[in-house]
């Protein structure tokens, strides 16, 4: 297992010369972060990053940068809305996918990741993010980014969310035959399928997404959740509710390697959560 962390996450709050990407990457490496989740749009400042802005300079600088502090690039995100109703708007979020594919394919980027969104412009879940005509929408949406990143030879990674399209294991089941393509893989986060009324049976669901998904995994993402309400609340690994012995022996034991980013970190508690996964991790 190899522990890494969103990017901007890493000194979040703090003078705005820290916030760089190139002081954000040093302060992972002094963590002991060996690999990042990165999104340019909130690590570099002021930067619309369309399909303009994701240039060659771009990707080799960040290159560069990753691999003076021995980090990888985990993931390359670009979290936009593949169901957007307004199919212009529509081919603008694409575009912006391909030039994450061609910097990801340049950078060598492990996979550039996205969630899979709802059939509205707001991108909340409403009366009918989870319906089959919605999924229909994402696939199609998402067909042309994925022939693109065939093209590139790099990755995408769709990560099911409760909230979102792909809301369960059974729906990105559904998603992987339907495109049927080597280059499109899993985000797996444990936490965003779980929601108030499943987390009470969340080894159940977890079980059943490392089942069904598993193979398909090339990214963890690792956080805690704590109820609010009615809601559950993201929080920093080992700071809520999860039992981690699932998700944690089906990496050990299937996945040698596999890059993990914690989320839902801060400034204060970012290393003590690498430190607890990595013992835990140590005890199976």
């Amino acid at each position: 297992m190899q522990i890494g962390i969103r990017l901007h996450d890493i000194n979040a709050g703090l003078a705005p010369e820290l916030q760089t990407m190139e002081a954000r990457a040093e302060r992972a490496k002094m963590e002991g972060f060996s690999c990042v989740h990165l999104a340019f749009s909130k690590v570099i400042k002021g930067v619309a990053f369309d399909g303009c802005a994701l240039n060659e300079g771009l990707a080799m600088h960040a290159k560069r940068v990753f691999a003076q502090n021995g980090l990888d690039v985990a993931v390359l995100g670009c979290y936009l809305n593949l169901a957007h109703p307004d199919q212009n708007k529509l081919k603008e979020i694409q575009n912006r996918y391909y030039g994450h594919l061609r910097v990801a394919a340049l950078m060598g980027a492990g996979v550039v990741g996205t969630e899979t969104g709802a059939p509205n412009p707001e991108y909340k879940m409403d009366a009918n993010t989870h319906t089959d005509e919605a999924l229909d929408i994402f696939i199609r949406g998402l067909v042309p980014v994925v022939e693109c990143a065939e093209h590139w030879g790099v990755s995408v990674a769709i990560e099911p969310v409760w909230k979102h399209i792909v809301y369960n294991a059974d729906r990105a089941v559904q998603v992987l035959n339907a495109v049927k393509s080597p280059n499109l893989r899993i985000i797996l986060d444990p936490v965003n399928l779980l929601y108030a009324g499943n987390a009470d049976d969340r080894e159940r669901v977890i079980g059943d997404a490392i089942d069904k998904l598993g193979e398909h995994a090339a990214v963890i993402h690792l956080k805690d959740f704590v109820r609010d309400g009615d809601e559950l609340r993201a929080v920093a690994a080992g700071t809520g509710e999860m039992d981690y012995t699932g998700i944690l022996r089906f990496m050990k034991e299937q996945k040698p390697y596999i890059q993990a980013t914690l989320e839902n970190t801060n400034n204060d508690n970012a290393v003590a959560a690498r430190e607890f996964l990595e013992r835990l991790y140590q005890e199976l």
